[in-house]
């Protein structure tokens, strides 16, 4: 697309906007109704319009012309996007909208709701009440009651081993379950997330809890513009305390073990290599939800996210496998075709909004929506208390991953692009 016609685009959802709010019609109303009940075993006929009329029609939409090359044809999620995460264009989408159990990927928007709240060097010692209500067969970090733990350890035992105890720990801290999953709920209206529906913070199987590929993706953009979001999320391998041993009447020791992270686009797997460019975000499987995962990766500047929902294909990390075909025709498709539809500002986006740790246009001196002259991002350090050798973050995403939203527009000329890790980074 060529940048006036970028500019028309852009200018016409500015318009669309301020129309909106001048006539006084609030965004909710034309997004389809709360969930209520069990999803169904096909998409609807009418989901949410919320970005696009076309992205509520069931099916895949994409816009192929000459020039765009075809979609995979092996794909077999029942729902996925890939869009710009700049931009925010969603670039082609199959069945966006389904509401879907979300698994762990709902830990996103327990992070982005949650994490800013507590420094990251704050400590709490573990009670017994903090660890109640997990389900039953959930994924664990392998924390221990009566130890002490930094809010660092616990962030990192919710992306890396997406441990439900550290959820609920973190909750408890919070305010308890409860207050968490409506402050949840609350946030994910905020981001116009009209498919959500919040009844456990870890994701773990619920009745009337689902999301969708749209909100995932709006979950995963908004949380990639805090520092310590894309620092966890991009973490290979850690060092996490264990228990405290004791020797004798002298003071017992606490020992560490290495946790890894379960993401295996970020860390590879036995037939899986690490993707080239990726730095995050989450993954999820339950028996409802299947696999589910959300990834952010660049490439020659362009920075993408690609969220894939329960493949019916059984295969070995197949999530995975899924969302690396998608990648790879995105990066391949971006620039060439025309966007379905677009992923929403936040309700409450303001003129000044940009991402957490990123500079701003007053202490760069750099006019606001370019990018300051010879800025680099940090390229691949090891995340402190993890292990060497390029296992530790993508910390180019601390530089700054991406600009959101400001007001009822789009800034998004600013470029801070990820790294490149394969270069970074041996298979584990």
């Amino acid at each position: 697309m060529s940048a006036p016609k970028k500019i028309a685009q852009r200018s016409l959802l500015i318009t669309s906007a301020a129309l909106l709010t001048v006539s006084g019609i609030a965004p909710s109303a034309f997004a389809a109704p709360r969930p209520s009940g069990t999803p169904t075993a096909a998409p609807p006929a009418h989901m949410s319009q919320v970005g696009g009329a076309r992205l509520g029609v069931p099916g895949t939409q994409v816009n192929l012309a000459a020039g765009v090359p075809v979609l995979p044809g092996d794909l077999s999620a029942r729902s996925w996007i890939v869009t710009d995460a700049e931009s925010g264009d969603v670039l082609a989408s199959h069945n966006a909208h389904w509401r879907l159990p979300p698994a762990s990927t709902l830990k996103m928007l327990f992070a982005d709701t949650v994490l800013p709240r507590f420094p990251r060097d704050q400590r709490h010692k573990v009670l017994p009440t903090d660890l109640a209500g997990i389900g039953a067969g959930s994924s664990m970090v392998g924390i221990k009651e009566n130890e002490t733990y930094t809010i660092r350890d616990l962030w990192l035992g919710v992306f890396l081993r997406s441990g439900n105890d550290a959820v609920h720990v973190l909750s408890a801290i919070n305010g308890g379950v409860p207050r968490t999953v409506r402050d949840m709920q609350a946030h994910a209206d905020a981001l116009q997330a009209r498919d959500t529906h919040v009844v456990s913070p870890d994701g773990y199987d619920a009745p009337q809890q689902y999301s969708s590929a749209y909100d995932l993706t709006l979950f995963a953009r908004s949380g990639l513009q805090k520092k310590d979001f894309r620092e966890y999320c991009s973490t290979v391998r850690a060092k996490f305390p264990g228990a405290t041993t004791s020797k004798g009447k002298g003071k017992g020791t606490r020992e560490t073990f290495e946790i890894q992270n379960t993401n295996r686009l970020l860390s590879g797997d036995t037939d899986t290599a690490v993707y080239p460019g990726i730095a995050g975000v989450k993954n999820g499987n339950t028996t409802n939800a299947g696999a589910t995962f959300t990834g952010v990766a660049e490439r020659g500047g362009k920075v993408l996210l690609v969220t894939v929902m329960n493949p019916e294909k059984h295969e070995h990390d197949e999530v995975y496998k899924e969302t690396a075909r998608l990648f790879d025709w995105g990066f391949k498709a971006a620039g060439k075709v025309q966007p379905v539809g677009t992923l929403v500002p936040p309700l409450d986006a303001t003129p000044s909004a940009r991402p957490s740790g990123a500079p701003s246009a007053e202490v760069t001196g750099a006019p606001q929506g370019t990018a300051r002259a010879g800025s680099e991002p940090v390229k691949g350090a090891t995340a402190p208390g993890g292990s060497g050798g390029g296992a530790g973050t993508a910390l180019g995403v601390a530089a700054g991953l991406l600009v959101l939203l400001a007001g009822a527009a789009f800034l998004v000329n600013r470029r801070w692009p990820l790294p490149d890790l394969l270069r970074r980074r041996t298979r584990p």
